[in-house]
């Protein structure tokens, strides 16, 4: 793993120009290939869970990535073997309960102990974005990092990874977004038993029922096989790459096809078409060499 070179945590390329990071509690931020982020929990002790602050922070950190033009695509993935992300830290959550962190003025001046940001979960259980994140689930996926894995582009998982919602168990409930994308994902009767159950899903079975894109080889391969996708699309257009996303994304959120189709045309289309990247690929097919992308403007 690259090491940091400007802080703790984050590794910024010399021979990249990009303003830092904004900085991530408990979270590690390197780069791979210039055009990927990799962002890393690291709070193996508490299995990667995320606290209330942690959230606002992650949000912010995913607006940094989508404004960075060098950037393309990201990566999240947790330390060891364990755990990917096992949601929220419930220990902090029963203090705060018991505190009585209830007042309104405490909600007015601390709205982060008592809400998640617009982008939900981690930042990115209901984040929509412009630019794709997988995730390269290498262990327990529970609770919020269920939710993460739910709305991310492309999850990769290691063949010992498992999967649940188990909050109905301790008496709350998902609300990190999880819930309707669950039903979506895999239709109501498959996610009302998976939700109800409290059970957690084997990597094999979330495969079979599209839940994830992929099992790694090993579980030690899953980071790597997850980044050599992320290559992958980082090489394409990246103006292809916002607006086919753009695409996709309209169609899980709208319910008429059709008019998710006609919202992505009438919004993209016409910057696409006019893009210098449109220009490169079309005169790099014409001439039959390897295109020479810019950094996306869209």
């Amino acid at each position: 793993m690259p090491r940091s070179a400007s802080g703790a945590g984050i590794m910024v390329p010399t021979h990249t120009k990009r303003l830092k990071p904004p900085h991530v509690d408990g979270v590690d931020v390197t780069f791979r290939n210039d055009n990927i982020l990799l962002i890393i929990y690291n709070r193996p002790k508490q299995m990667n869970s995320i606290t209330h602050t942690m959230n606002w922070q992650l949000q912010q950190l995913f607006d940094w990535f989508d404004a960075e033009p060098t950037l393309r695509v990201a990566v999240i993935t947790g330390t060891g073997t364990k755990a990917f992300c096992c949601g929220s830290d419930l220990k902090e959550i029963e203090q705060a309960r018991n505190a009585k962190l209830e007042s309104d003025d405490l909600k007015k001046s601390q709205p982060y102990l008592h809400e998640h940001p617009r982008s939900g979960f981690g930042g990115s259980s209901r984040r929509r974005g412009k630019k794709p994140v997988l995730v390269a689930v290498n262990g327990l996926a529970l609770g919020g990092g269920f939710e993460i894995v739910l709305n991310s582009d492309i999850a990769i998982a290691s063949p010992t990874a498992r999967f649940g919602l188990p909050e109905a168990r301790v008496g709350v409930y998902a609300y990190g977004g999880g819930l309707p994308r669950l039903v979506h994902a895999v239709g109501m009767q498959r996610a009302t038993e998976i939700a109800l159950t409290c059970r957690q899903v084997p990597a094999e079975e979330a495969l079979g029922i599209g839940l994830i894109a992929g099992i790694s080889k090993t579980p030690e391969s899953v980071l790597e096989e997850t980044l050599a996708k992320a290559k992958e699309i980082a090489n394409i257009s990246p103006d292809g790459t916002i607006v086919t996303r753009a695409g996709l994304r309209e169609a899980w959120e709208t319910g008429s096809i059709e008019r998710a189709f006609q919202v992505t045309h009438e919004q993209l289309y016409d910057k696409l078409i006019a893009s210098d990247n449109c220009a490169e690929g079309l005169e790099a097919f014409r001439t039959k060499r390897q295109p020479k992308w810019k950094d996306s403007k869209l």
